[in-house]
Order: structure tokens, then sequence, then C-alpha cells
């Protein structure tokens, strides 16, 4: 795919948020890496013809065109009977199971990514995941660019259930999704969703625009997890405002500052109007999450791309984060005190003093499985793969590898990985009119009865669902 056919759909008036999240194309490197492990790994992928044929939907909802079946799963959330329509675009993906017992998928849904009709739907499954009503909006913005998008759940002990989503507002230095978290609730189960008449504020930091009426730019990107003490709590991704770090240029890439927070839900519990959340905005400090681009001149003047931090609870209270960069690798850290404070990052690793776990600039979530493993969805090569120019290339997004890791309560890296192994790919096959072949891992895992299912947007666009069964991560072995 090249720049042109990307930037096809987007107008002059529209800040894509491929654009402007994950600009970054050319780099001042000129030679490329060898990736001797990377060439072994590709070897022993199957064929497109062999990932087809793992396709187990049953009935399937009618669509444009078979190639959603390229990547195998075993669940259709949602297809677009047609392409180029406000239905093709699908991202952040949250599939998760009410407090009734239904499964329900919220997404976002538009024309394109950065759309002005972006909006947050669902739909819902009372069989397992084998068949989805049809899609309802939880909201949609009447007017353009003045979009809802992004929305995660929340869901409370009482049974009461939440959704939070970025509402733009109609001003901002950070395209479409620079505005307030909206909130609806629903006590119905997810059938019918209440207006909550509130928009909370990101925190402000030093790294935001000076005029309090420009909201930071800020995303969650995974549904929140509960913390040592049963709290939820989510990853944050906060943009900085080009008025304190301009977008330094070079060659025909830029990018932008960027670093990783979290909010805790103090009382989420108690089942509270939307207007009295307790939120906890951490860690204390803003900005001591952050990690060198390794770019120049960004680098040298203290710029940081550190962004989707997936979280998960280690069994000693402390909790681990991962993050996605532009280095190559993932990186990560770890919070000692309930996410107060973090050590200071560093590469991920396969154990301590091992190989480092590559990835370019694309989301990388990790889930704690109920058995205590950890599961890691990844690239596994840095960015020069098929000729993608490196870890910025947007383009470098696809294939999809996993790896298990355990817990290693005495090691500097206190969660230790298996060698990856190979799910699934799109091969450089493009589809619908925005054409992308990307695998962004906008994704959610669920477990229930013993099954574990990837719930992910192939191409952004056909919602999906593929089994991670116990043969799959049998040979998997963790160093010890």
């Amino acid at each position: 795919m090249t720049k042109k056919t990307i930037e096809k759909p987007l107008n002059q008036q529209t800040l894509g948020r491929r654009r402007f999240l994950n600009s970054s194309t050319v780099s001042l490197l000129s030679v490329p890496l060898t990736l001797v492990g990377e060439r072994e790994s590709k070897a022993q992928e199957p064929t497109a013809e062999a990932l087809r044929r793992q396709t187990s939907v049953q009935n399937p909802p009618p669509c444009y065109t078979d190639d959603w079946q390229r990547t195998g799963p075993d669940y259709a959330v949602y297809l677009p009977k047609e392409p180029g329509q406000r239905d093709e675009y699908a991202d952040h993906i949250h599939v998760f199971y009410t407090p009734g017992g239904d499964l329900m998928c919220l997404w976002t849904q538009g024309t394109y990514e950065s759309a002005p009709d972006m909006r947050v739907v669902y739909s819902r499954s009372k069989d397992g995941g084998k068949n989805w009503t049809p899609i309802q909006v939880i909201d949609e913005s009447k007017q353009n660019n003045m979009t809802s998008a992004l929305g995660f759940p929340l869901i409370s002990r009482t049974g009461r259930m939440y959704c939070l989503y970025n509402q733009h507002l109609g001003r901002g230095d950070g395209g479409l999704f620079c505005g307030p978290l909206r909130v609806k609730y629903s006590d119905d189960d997810g059938h019918t969703w209440i207006t909550g008449g509130v928009d909370i504020p990101w925190r402000r930091t030093r790294f935001d625009h000076p005029d309090p009426k420009v909201s930071p730019t800020c995303v969650v990107w995974q549904p929140p997890i509960r913390d040592a003490k049963n709290r939820l709590i989510a990853g944050v991704t906060r943009w900085s405002s080009p008025m304190v770090y301009p977008r330094a240029i070079g060659g025909n890439r830029n990018h932008s500052d960027s670093q990783c927070e979290l909010m805790r839900f103090d009382n989420i519990d108690e089942g509270p109007h939307p207007r009295d959340l307790k939120i906890t905005w951490l860690p204390d400090k803003a900005g001591t999450i952050r990690v060198s681009p390794e770019i120049e001149p960004e680098a040298s003047r203290g710029y940081s791309l550190a962004q989707e931090p997936s979280i998960v609870l280690l069994p000693d209270g402390r909790l681990f984060m991962t993050m996605r960069t532009v280095t190559g690798y993932i990186w990560y850290t770890v919070s000692d005190d309930h996410g107060h404070s973090w050590h200071p990052t560093q590469p991920l690793r396969y154990q301590d003093h091992g190989a480092r776990v590559e990835h370019p600039k694309s989301p990388e979530p990790m889930y704690r499985l109920a058995d205590g493993r950890y599961l890691l969805f990844f690239h596994n090569h840095q960015g020069y793969r098929d000729g993608a120019t490196g870890p910025w290339d947007m383009d470098a997004r696809r294939p999809i590898y996993f790896t298990v890791g355990q817990f290693r309560p005495n090691a500097e890296q206190p969660i230790w990985f298996s060698k990856p192994k190979f799910l699934f790919d799109t091969h450089k096959v493009t589809a619908g009119v925005v054409r992308l072949w990307w695998l962004a891992m906008y994704a959610s895992l669920t477990e229930h009865n013993g099954q574990r299912t990837f719930w992910y947007a192939d191409r952004k666009q056909f919602v999906l669902g593929k089994k991670i069964t116990d043969s799959m991560l049998a040979d998997r072995t963790v160093p010890s």
C-alpha cells in the first residue's frame, strides 16, 4: 500500500489518526537490519490457503468479499455488506461478557479511520459468539468533525455498565480524537444506554496546550483490568501538544511526542452516576513513562514515543506494562506501588539478558490468563519485513505472532516468554476502498468455560474472533 493509497479517502480538513498518531514513515537510518530470526520463523508460516481452511464460521453474515476468511477466524461478529460504506472501518474491538451472561462487542465504526462519521456501536451474542445481533449505536455526532469514537466498557459489581468514549467538541490541536471522555450507562445489561450528562476531562499536564479550553489528546485502547486492590485501572496514551513539543520534521516523516499514563476508577463498584465517578490519574508525576524514539532530531530534544500501554497484574501485586515504541522493540516498565510510580522503561526481552522482543510501531496487547500465564500478541519483526522501511512504517503491521509468558519472581524482568508462534497474516492483500493490509491489534481476549477467544479487526474492517486453544499453547516452553 502506497502513501497515495492511504491518503485517498482523507480530505484537507481531516487530520487522520493514521497521520497524527502513527505518522513516521522514513528514518534517517539508511541501512535495514539483518533479521536472521525473522527469516527462520517466516519460513515456518502456513500458506494463505492453509489459513483459509482453518475458518470454522458457520452461517456468516453476508459480505462483499470472502477474503475475511484469510486469517482463519472461528467467529464473525460483523462483516460489511458493501465496500466504501459507513461500516467499512472497524477499530478498538472490545468483547466482554455482560453481567447477564451475554457476549457484547463494542467498537468504533466509520467510513474510514478518522472519518467525520465515526460512531460507537455494539452487537451482542447469546450463543457464545456464533450469532450476533444487528448493530446498535451508543452515540454518534450529528455534526461533521465532532465525532464520538474509541469507546471502552466499564462494568460495576452492581451490574451497572458504563461506556466511556472520546467526544470531539469542535476544537483541538490533535485531530478528531482530541476531546474529553463522554459517558453513557446502562442498567439493563446493555440493552439500552442512558446519557450520563457529563464529560470527564483528562488530567491536564505540562505536555498539553497552554489554553485550558483545548482538551488534551488522550486515548484508552484496552479495557481496564483490576489491580491488587481490586480497583479498575486502564492504560492511557497522551500525545503532547505541538505548542509544547513541535513536531520535528526530517525527510518526509514527522513525529509527535507521546507517553503512557493510567486512570483508576476508585468507586466504580458502588455503581455511581457518571457525574460521581472518582478517578485517580497515574503516575503521580506525569511524564515518567517515556521512551526515546532513538531518531534525530527528536532524541536529542528529549522527545518520547511510548504508546498503547498494555497492563497486567503480577502474582505479587505489582503492575507490569508493555508499550509500543519506534525503536523496533516492545518496551516495558513495572510499578511496585499500584501505579503511583514506575521503574525506568527498558526493552522487553524473552528472558533476562536474552533477545529483545521485536515489534514495529503497532499495538501489542498482552493478557493474563486464568491459569496465571500471559499471552502477548505482536509482529515478530522490527519493521523491515516484506519491503517495509522500518519500525515507524505503518505498513509493517503484519503478521501476528504470540508468545506465552510466565511469572519469574526473582528475575529483573518479572515475566519471561516462550519462543514466538505464528497466528495469522493478511499476506499484504488489501480489502475494501481504503485498501489496508494491516493487522493492528486493537483487540480483546475472553475466557469462558475453558475457552479462550482473541477478538480483532482484520484490516481494520472485518470484526472476527479466533480460538486460542490449549493445543496451540502446549508447545510453548518458557525458560526457567
